[in-house]
């Protein structure tokens, strides 16, 4: 006889649930995550503090970044994690619509959590998905344009995306001011979109408009002690090596010695070990010496002797940075000096920020090099000033590589939803059901941005998206007035990739949550009393 109790395949403590409830926990999550982001889309979004627990304890950081936001909040739900996750891939591929693809994504779940109570099979809604996937990327692409034959227009278009970017966030205020900076730093760059040689050094003092970028590399590093405090022309030998003395460690050993004289005698050994590497050093025939690792005080007098800028502890993205600039290459042995690249530049001298003395290398051999300096009265602001102008420089790189533009304002996301609520409506079946949700997901991102700025969005979203409907594609959101406005006059522009990529990761990321009927937690593993002896 068959028992009819269920068949347990599980290990006692892991856990399944299935079909309804690993849906509803799914869409739960990932509807939570779009809700907690929300309020910080579009130009007049709020702020959220975070505040560190554990090694960092105490530590607030103030920002309206949608991946800072989500990347610092602990999260147990396995759907919200992949909203976590592709608003971080957002932010690596394009810099910023980080809340936008977040939003995106849950507002597409939130739809389709309507459409399964109504008995429509996931698969359904994946198809019908898929389809306005597809006439929304061909509505977006037909209304791009490319100015980038033009080089005044594509100057002004660059402007216009810089400010659309930065309005958003704590550099709204001094927008004018920050987009034309990182407009001259990404157009130093002549098209290579490698922005590891723009560096961005942040310093307490002053206020935002004391920022400024410097044509050269600065390096917050001092120079040692009666050594040479200005080198021009300098040959650069960049290093990563102890200069202690190359130590042979042998695990609890010891040396014993019966008097004073013998402990000379090793120090003497260690200075001789030092000043051998030191003279290494100087065969190469430099005039400056920069290491990643300390520089003692011997070593450091050797150099100042021989007329040598030492320059000790640049940290690793220092030396990075550095050895990419001045073109040289890092180096740990100094056996063969012909065979080691130096780094070049005009001149390394001193310069005053604040009260901070910095290094500034004038004249590198890549040309293309600049440093950003923030200034601001605290560090939460100069770290979230820094933030919003990473995300202005990506979307300016990623614009110039893919130099097609849209209209932002909510422009985009109602055209988009036109164009599939149209297709819908020639679509048979339960298809055109899915392409209808998909478009009310497209519209609540203009819903949002309308709310945070404190007006009525009903009102809003019905005049945009009449107007769309009249064939004026260029309408937008003002969210200076509170009124629908032309995107072209007001200069509001948004990059392609941007809004390509925001409604290519939303879907899969949706489409993903969506497929998933069982959520399998596996058992944690055992701790035992470790019966081992020390």
């Amino acid at each position: 006889m068959v028992s009819l109790n269920p068949v347990r395949i599980l290990k006692h403590e892991a856990e399944e649930d299935k079909a309804e409830t690993a849906r509803l926990s799914s869409f739960v999550g990932a509807i939570a995550i779009g809700d907690l982001v929300k309020s910080t889309l579009g130009p007049k979004g709020m702020d959220k503090i975070l505040v560190s627990h554990g090694r960092n304890e105490g530590q607030v950081v103030i920002t309206n970044d949608g991946a800072t936001i989500l990347k610092a909040v602990g999260i147990d739900n396995p759907a919200s994690k992949i909203l976590v996750d592709i608003s971080r891939v957002q932010d690596d591929e394009v810099g910023d619509g980080t809340t936008s693809v977040t939003v995106l994504a849950a507002e597409l779940l939130r739809e389709a959590e309507k459409l399964i109570d109504q008995k429509i099979h996931p698969q359904i809604i994946i198809a019908g998905w898929r389809k306005a996937t597809q006439v929304a990327r061909d509505a977006l692409t037909a209304t791009s344009m490319d100015n980038s034959a033009d080089s005044a227009q594509f100057h002004e278009d660059l402007m216009n995306i810089a400010r659309t970017t930065l309005s958003s966030k704590i550099l709204s205020q001094h927008k004018e001011y920050f987009s034309k900076l990182a407009v001259d730093a990404v157009l130093r760059l002549k098209g290579s979109g490698n922005l590891s040689a723009i560096q961005i050094i942040k310093k307490t003092g002053g206020t935002l408009e004391d920022s400024f970028l410097d044509e050269g590399f600065l390096l917050d590093k001092k120079i040692g002690v009666h050594q040479p405090k200005c080198v021009e022309n300098a040959r650069i030998l960049i290093a990563n090596t102890p200069m202690d003395t190359d130590k042979i460690k042998v695990f609890g050993s010891r040396v014993r010695v019966d008097s004073m004289a013998k402990i000379a005698e090793l120090e003497l050994a260690e200075k001789e070990k030092m000043r051998d590497k030191v003279n290494k050093i100087l065969k190469h025939n430099v005039n400056v010496f920069i290491n990643r690792q300390l520089i003692y005080n011997y070593p450091e007098q050797l150099f100042a002797d021989a007329g040598v800028m030492a320059i000790e502890h640049a940290d690793f993205d220092g030396i990075e940075r550095l050895a990419l600039v001045t073109g040289g290459e890092i180096v740990s042995t100094f056996d063969n000096p012909e065979l080691v690249k130096l780094g070049l530049c005009d001149v390394i001298e001193q310069i005053m920020i604040g009260e901070d003395t910095l290094l500034r290398f004038g004249g590198v051999a890549l040309g293309e090099a600049c440093t950003i300096v923030i200034r601001g009265a605290t560090q939460q602001i100069i770290d979230e000033a820094e933030r919003s102008l990473h995300d202005a420089l990506c979307v300016l790189a990623a614009t110039v590589r893919e130099t097609r533009i849209v209209y932002g304002g909510g422009c985009s996301e109602m055209l988009m939803a036109c164009a599939v609520q149209s297709e819908a409506a020639k679509t048979p079946g339960k298809d055109s059901v899915a392409m209808e949700s998909f478009a009310k997901a497209l519209q609540t991102l203009p819903t949002t941005i309308a709310d945070n700025a404190g007006y009525d969005s009903a009102q809003l979203v019905s005049e945009l998206r009449a107007a769309h409907s009249q064939g004026f594609n260029n309408m937008g959101l003002n969210m200076d007035v509170g009124k629908i406005g032309c995107m072209k006059e007001l200069g509001i522009t948004e990059s392609f990739v941007v809004k390509r990529q925001v409604l290519l990761s939303a879907v899969e990321a949706a489409e993903m949550i969506l497929r998933v009927d069982s959520i399998i937690t596996s058992a944690p593993r055992k701790r035992t009393e470790d019966r081992g002896h020390c």
